[in-house]
């Protein structure tokens, strides 16, 4: 009788596993758009800064907007929560590691409260940004009412794991497709990293798919529950779910990799793995307009019973402008990501972010390593 196993298990490949081939024609970097669209808002880099208080407040997402990206404001962080969340802020900042934790759970008890969310909207708005704010499921149909009303023009629904179909004996679940006919803007939701998942998403009607479960440097998920899988692999089935429900419905839906991208690479492996834009966390709490000061905490910590995230000191690197479009002597490509991504999509012959979904792409364990002896000694 030959081996036998309860399950057959299948390769995921993550960002260093893998590497993109060069195009059969070149193009200059400046000859390339970097555009995204999510619903009919369209933004001139593929960029999103993460719903993380460490690292978006008002003042970041009008920054944010600047730059010509998009940064969410967490709708159940700090600053619907207090009066004063910058005290908050510091206060978390202060606090040692090893009592960080048990103070967000107890910071974050502090109800969330309409009328702060109200104010912050209209100060993103005041700046002229585009407003983009993230409730997770349970708090969506009460509070994003109020923050469409304020002049949000986006609502991210996101936690660690979303479904189409989740099952609650303590709440009705969250229909999409009802909350799109009542708010009327473009909705984004996540988190999924499977086909079947994201394409049912897609038929409720949204806008955008958040891909990644697991991968950010402050999130613990994966140690705690041990769910997540490889973010290459999981945009590859996302985007072909998009492709799919593109071709049935000539309805295009966003898909955006959220999380564990550290470097420009990681962004083009993204984009050539099917993403139309990125969600960056950590590297954004590490410009030097971050509310958080060098340290990025996630939206999965306060949970009191099972923190699913933890404060993580990411310091202060540089300016935001820096991190997204340089000058930068920094050899890692931790910073000039647009630059990144415009030097990739000249290598791949690729106009558009769309051109770039067609590169090629290999299986290479060893592309970070291969020829690197003198650069990884330091």
């Amino acid at each position: 009788m030959g081996r036998r196993l309860f399950k057959e298990l299948e390769r995921s490949y993550g960002f260093d596993e893998v590497a993109i081939v060069p195009g059969q024609v070149t193009i200059n970097p400046e000859l390339t758009s970097t555009k995204m669209t999510i619903g009919d808002l369209e933004f001139e880099i593929p960029i999103m800064a993460s719903a993380m208080d460490g690292a978006v407040s008002p003042r970041f997402a009008a920054r944010m907007h600047e730059m010509g990206g998009l940064a969410v404001l967490n709708g159940e962080g700090l600053y619907s929560r207090y009066d004063d969340p910058y005290t908050v802020l510091e206060d978390i900042i202060a606090t040692p590691q090893e009592e960080v934790t048990e103070f967000l759970q107890q910071v974050y008890t502090e109800p969330v409260k309409e009328d702060l969310l109200a104010a912050q909207v209209h100060e993103i708005k005041k700046s002229g940004a585009v407003c983009a704010v993230s409730f997770t499921p349970q708090t969506t149909k009460r509070m994003s009412p109020a923050a469409v009303e304020a002049g949000a023009d986006i609502v991210v629904v996101q936690s660690t794991v979303t479904t189409a179909r989740h099952v609650s004996n303590s709440y009705r679940g969250l229909i999409f497709s009802e909350l799109i006919e009542t708010i009327k803007v473009p909705v984004v939701v996540g988190n999924c990293v499977s086909y079947d998942v994201a394409l049912e998403l897609m038929e409720t009607g949204i806008d955008g798919v958040l891909v990644g479960v697991g991968p950010g440097a402050a999130c613990t998920t994966r140690e705690v529950v041990g769910v997540g899988v490889p973010q290459v692999s999981a945009t590859l089935e996302c985007a072909a779910a998009r492709q799919d429900y593109f071709r049935k419905t000539g309805r295009y839906v966003s898909v955006i990799t959220d999380g564990g991208i550290r470097t420009g690479g990681d962004i083009c492996k993204s984009i050539v793995s099917g993403a139309d834009g990125v969600m960056l966390g950590t590297p954004f709490a590490q410009a030097e307009e971050a509310p958080g000061r060098g340290f990025n905490w996630g939206m999965a910590n306060p949970h009191p019973e099972l923190p699913r995230g933890t404060r993580v000191k990411v310091g202060t690197k540089a300016p935001l402008k820096q991190i997204l479009y340089g000058p930068t002597s920094r050899t890692d490509g931790t910073q000039n990501f647009v630059g990144a991504l415009k030097a990739g999509m000249g290598m791949c012959g690729a106009y558009t972010i769309r051109d770039l979904h067609k590169a090629e792409m290999v299986i290479a364990p060893a592309i970070k390593t291969e020829g690197k002896f003198f650069q990884m000694g330091g």
